[in-house]
């Protein structure tokens, strides 16, 4: 997904005037990198006027001008992690994006179910396309930028930012955890239904308390918390330069009386504050989000190439780090916010707890999104006993070392079950392999 594929020039695009120095029958970049970066690739042909005489015979040369090469483009990927992701990631369908924090490089960034870029080259038939396209795991959709999901509990982070930031809680703010919370005249649970008795922020983070966080919720109301969504990157793509990247979804309730033509409701809040409902993300939103909140709260632009070379070697252009912006949090919240994460992967009540890895501390958030409700008979059914497509999506987001973190990233598998047992053995081997560990 990432590289993309070539095929050949069309008339419209001859026309367009966007292609001068392609000819019928070329090739040229149509997806990913290789539509991206086309211009750099492709380079001039050479051409030659000569004079001739009646006979056809050549009696002089007018005009030469050598052919100009393309570009040599290198992307900002680590081989060996992408690779291990590919791998990992091989039979699910989902997506993996791993991000330097210091600089926004993208080290690894794969799409699942795969296609074979190559049988575009030579032409697809109708029967190869229509297969292909009409495939219900979408191959051809690059989940990692294209795909939108609701985040789970890995919204989270955005709503203990929002609930600090705005003075609704501080580190020593306790709610207690019954299992279950009354909103008007509805029960909203927790996902621990014997409850999590008193917690405080930091317990909260790395227990995944609901009850913690739909008090929170309540308190800010939707365009509160929407604000920080916002600030912190989502609904709103994130400029990666690669075709077909999506917005996301940050709702509010102006958009729910335009779109819906309803008003918003109280308890939809609470589901928004911990990832379900409207809300929508990609990986890569996400990935950049636990980037910035590793690195102290500089939002980078993901790049996904490092340098662009020509033919003889020199530089033409350095893909330099660009800062689209900050968290809206200060250095206690964010620290707040890490000491959750770090929790949540290495105290054994943390929902991460099977993601540590021995001689590193990893940071890190689970999510699970309930795809579609379910009545109260078949609440408690077990993951593998329900259809495939009404199984939850399982959501991971992570980075490590946690002091001095090197590597960020998300990962999301449609209809996994459990974060951290669907998503997170993938995020802890992308971790470890990257680390060499």
């Amino acid at each position: 997904h990432l590289i993309g594929y070539l095929g050949e020039i069309s008339e419209k695009q001859l026309a367009s005037g966007r292609f001068p120095h392609n000819r019928g029958g070329d090739f040229i970049g149509k997806f990913g990198v290789e539509k991206a970066y086309e211009s750099f690739f492709h380079g001039e042909p050479g051409t030659k006027q000569v004079q001739v005489n009646a006979l056809g015979q050549v009696t002089g040369v007018l005009e030469t001008k050598e052919a100009v090469s393309g570009k040599n483009v290198y992307l900002t990927l680590d081989v060996k992690l992408q690779s291990k992701t590919e791998e990992l990631l091989a039979g699910q369908v989902g997506a993996a994006v791993a991000i330097e924090p210091s600089s926004g490089h993208v080290l690894a960034i794969v799409s699942g179910p795969a296609f074979n870029p190559n049988a575009f080259v030579e032409g697809m038939t109708f029967d190869a396309w229509n297969r292909l396209s009409s495939n219900e795991f979408r191959p051809m959709e690059n989940k990692a930028i294209q795909g939108q999901y609701p985040p789970g509990s890995t919204y989270k982070i955005v709503t203990a930012i929002a609930g600090l930031e705005e003075g609704i809680i501080n580190e020593n703010t306790a709610y207690y955890c019954p299992g279950h919370y009354r909103y008007g005249n509805r029960t909203y649970r927790c996902w621990k239904r014997s409850g999590h008795a008193t917690a405080k922020i930091i317990d909260a983070l790395a227990r995944s308390c609901d009850v913690f966080f739909f008090r929170v919720g309540e308190e800010l109301g939707v365009d509160r918390l929407a604000r920080y969504a916002e600030g912190c990157g989502l609904g709103t793509t994130t400029g990666i330069k690669l075709d077909n990247e999506a917005a996301g979804l940050v709702p509010t309730s102006v958009w729910k009386l335009k779109k819906k033509g309803a008003p918003w409701q109280g308890g939809e809040t609470l589901s928004i504050a911990i990832g379900q409902g409207f809300d929508l993300v990609t990986p890569l939103q996400m990935a950049c989000l636990v980037a910035a909140v590793a690195n102290g709260g500089t939002r980078y632009k993901p790049l996904v190439v490092q340098r662009i070379e020509s033919s003889d070697g020199s530089v033409v252009k350095i893909g330099e780090p660009e800062v689209l912006g900050r968290l809206p949090a200060s250095r206690k919240t964010l620290e707040i916010v890490k000491q959750g994460m770090v929790n949540a992967v290495n105290t054994p009540s943390g929902t991460g707890w099977n993601t540590r890895i021995s001689g590193v501390r990893v940071a890190g958030k689970t999510g699970t999104v309930q795809v579609v409700a379910m009545s109260p008979d078949h609440e408690e059914d077990s993951h593998e006993s329900k259809p495939f497509r009404f199984r939850d999506h399982a959501w991971f987001v992570a980075f490590a070392p946690a002091e001095q973190p090197r590597i960020a990233l998300a990962v999301l598998v449609e209809h996994g079950g459990h974060g951290a047992t669907a998503a997170g053995p993938i995020a802890k081997e992308m971790i470890r392999t990257y680390l060499e560990l």
